[in-house]
């Protein structure tokens, strides 16, 4: 599996103290220096089978300073997905990828669910 996260981010920090605990076995990714790319998110997106939006960090500085609320309800799904592909702060974070399932942010009973 591949935990992408951003390590001083309080809640990957949770989600990774949750997979040590259960013995799972995972390859990190630091969102921050390796931000995934537009292909990949097109992937992540469909395998989650959630709304584009749950992929934006709407929390996070980037996300405010741009105005994505305003403006991302008039983007077409192509131009958000180049979005996130440009700063990996604009993603939602911890992202689980297994072979058939994506997990966005942590929700630990979701998480325990999929594992």
């Amino acid at each position: 599996m591949l935990f992408v996260c951003y390590p001083k981010c309080t809640t990957c920090k949770k989600a990774r103290a949750f997979l040590d605990a259960k013995g799972v076995e995972y390859e990190i990714r630091d969102i921050k220096t390796d931000n995934p790319a537009e292909e990949e998110l097109r992937e992540w997106h469909k395998k989650s089978g959630l709304p584009l939006k749950r992929f934006f960090n709407t929390s996070g500085r980037l996300y405010r300073e741009l105005e994505l609320s305003r403006k991302l309800p008039s983007m077409s799904a192509d131009e958000q997905f180049a979005l996130l592909a440009s700063d990996g702060m604009l993603v939602k974070r911890p992202i689980l990828v297994g072979d058939n399932f994506v997990l966005v942010g942590f929700k630990e009973a979701e998480w325990e669910a999929m594992l």
